[in-house]
């Protein structure tokens, strides 16, 4: 069985649900601390693929560091290789939880999306 890479926040609730629906659909589970080790540039220019170019979509929106640094102004204008190269610095950035699988990706926790994807039930 292929081991799903899923990077998470421990304290993040909605990483809790994840994990939980992940381990209950069988499936076998590297947990990557986001805040140590952040998604690569690759990682997340596929994931970006997979989002159909949405960069806003990559960002913790919600989260605190993306409100101080005032993104929701900035990423406007930013292009996407200087949006990639600070997500990839800084994983407090980064949506998560991010799953990447062959051909597609998670972002966030929504069960319905991840129904559909990982076991592909509606």
């Amino acid at each position: 069985m292929k081991v799903l890479k899923m990077y998470e926040y421990s304290n993040c609730s909605t990483c809790k649900k994840a994990f939980k629906f992940l381990v209950n659909h069988q499936f076998a589970v590297e947990r990557v601390d986001i805040f140590e080790k952040a998604p690569t540039p690759t990682e997340l220019k596929t994931m970006l693929k997979y989002l159909g170019g949405n960069l806003r979509r990559l960002f913790n929106t919600t989260g605190t560091l993306y409100k101080e640094m005032k993104l929701s102004e900035k990423l406007p204008k930013m292009t996407e290789e200087e949006a990639i190269k600070l997500l990839a610095s800084n994983g407090r950035l980064v949506k998560r939880p991010f799953l990447l699988l062959e051909g597609k990706g998670l972002i966030g926790f929504h069960e319905s999306e991840w129904k559909k994807t990982l076991l592909g039930k509606e």
